[in-house]
């Protein structure tokens, strides 16, 4: 892995969420594999490891709402959930070789149809399953899985379009491209002030809402991997229950990804316990610092966007331990 490729990785996003929105307005590739009805008594599978289950955990809950049967499963996992024929499992890896991921998919193989999303073309994932749908995300010449992260999340939002009829995707990503060129445009406003804020001798605890925990969790992944930070995410209102207690004896430090109905109970806890606060894409009262970007009031436009805010915390911090 190597810290200034990953920084340049990151600065490619807009560019790739572009050129996918572009693609996107012009054919949805989910349209094949689901051309029939999914009813209620067909469910959707959701294979990955690390970033790419966050990502599948987002879709699962989100494609729950509309009322299919959708289950996000890390890799890994044993038992697998059994299929029937008409049902179908997705397995997710940007290299399309995560050796779990191989291993569980070849599981279903002939039991029901399969579908690889991968960031590499002729991949073991993709040979193995009967559909394939391409990330788009162009090679990640840093290591790490950021802009295969945000494209993922893009492409299961052009999923729940084709499954549900929501709000075409292509816009959303579009705006979502603007919304990240603007943030890594102004970095030098906001980046030394946030990482000073966040990167406390006790670690960084993200939170997040269920529905975007996955900015959360890739967030907090970010700086374990490059920097080797300590780092937890938390969905915002089970933090009350989980991760409140380390509030009275450490100098904690959160940045809030807002919009959860259960903020007021975490705010109290850490106004109470003098914690430092950081929020971004929205406004809270007592925090240290806010940092608004273009689109944030958009709800799909944060869950595509997020998350590079603590991509270029971590590629700075990462940096600087390398000069």
């Amino acid at each position: 892995m190597d810290p200034l490729l990953f920084q340049r990785d990151i600065e490619r996003t807009p560019q790739t969420l572009r050129a996918l929105a572009g693609d996107l307005h012009t054919s949805n590739p989910w349209s094949e594999p689901f051309s029939a009805e999914i009813g209620i008594d067909r469910k959707i599978v959701l294979l990955g490891m690390g970033s790419s289950h966050f990502a599948n955990s987002v879709l699962a809950l989100r494609l729950q709402a509309h009322g299919i049967c959708a289950v996000a499963t890390l890799a890994s996992t044993d038992p697998l959930p059994a299929v029937n024929e008409e049902d179908f499992v997705i397995a997710v890896s940007a290299s399309g070789c995560s050796a779990e991921t191989v291993d569980a998919i070849a599981r279903y193989s002939g039991i029901c149809h399969t579908i690889a999303l991968t960031n590499t073309r002729g991949s073991v994932i993709e040979r193995a399953c009967d559909s394939h749908v391409s990330m788009l995300a162009g090679k990640e010449e840093g290591g790490v899985a950021c802009r295969s992260f945000a494209h993922t999340l893009a492409l299961h939002l052009a999923l729940l379009e084709t499954l549900t009829g929501s709000p075409a995707a292509s816009k959303t990503i579009a705006l979502a491209a603007k919304a990240a060129q603007d943030l890594l445009d102004s970095r030098d406003q906001w980046l030394g002030p946030l990482s000073e804020i966040l990167l406390g001798p006790d670690g960084t605890t993200i939170v997040a809402p269920s529905r975007r925990l996955a900015n959360a969790q890739q967030s907090a992944l970010m700086l374990r991997e490059g920097p080797r930070l300590p780092a937890i995410a938390c969905e915002t209102g089970d933090w009350s229950h989980i991760d409140v207690y380390l509030t009275k004896t450490t100098d904690y430090r959160m940045l809030v990804l807002p919009g959860s109905a259960w903020e007021a109970q975490l705010l109290d806890w850490c106004s109470q316990r003098g914690s430092t606060l950081a929020t971004a894409g929205g406004e809270l009262p007592g925090t240290a610092m806010t940092l608004r970007y273009l689109n944030d009031s958009d709800d799909d436009v944060r869950l595509l966007t997020e998350a590079i805010i603590m991509e270029s915390v971590a590629a700075a911090k990462w940096l600087s331990q390398t000069s």
